[in-house]
């Protein structure tokens, strides 16, 4: 599958196995785009496959959800230091 194909299959597995909506969908895949998450994808074409799409869509959803839970923490912790 072409680079374009395989950043379009991570997306619909995005969509399809965490139920983000497309604009969710498409903003982590174009945010990981950006910090260059996708590079060696568009290097070695053995890396464009259905499975490694599905391994990808697990990872960016994992580290999503990391990023959520850590900035709750932080908003916590500064709202209960504004509370002293």
């Amino acid at each position: 599958m072409t680079y374009e194909e395989f950043l379009d299959e991570v997306t619909t597995l995005l969509y399809e196995l965490y139920e983000l909506d497309d604009a969710a969908a498409i903003k982590l895949v174009m945010d990981a785009q950006a910090a260059d998450y996708f590079v060696k994808h568009d290097d070695l074409p053995e890396l464009r496959t259905r499975e490694q799409a599905k391994l990808d869509a697990q990872a960016l959803y994992k580290a999503k959800q990391e990023r959520n839970q850590t900035q709750r923490k932080q908003q916590q912790r500064l709202q209960q230091s504004r509370k002293r």
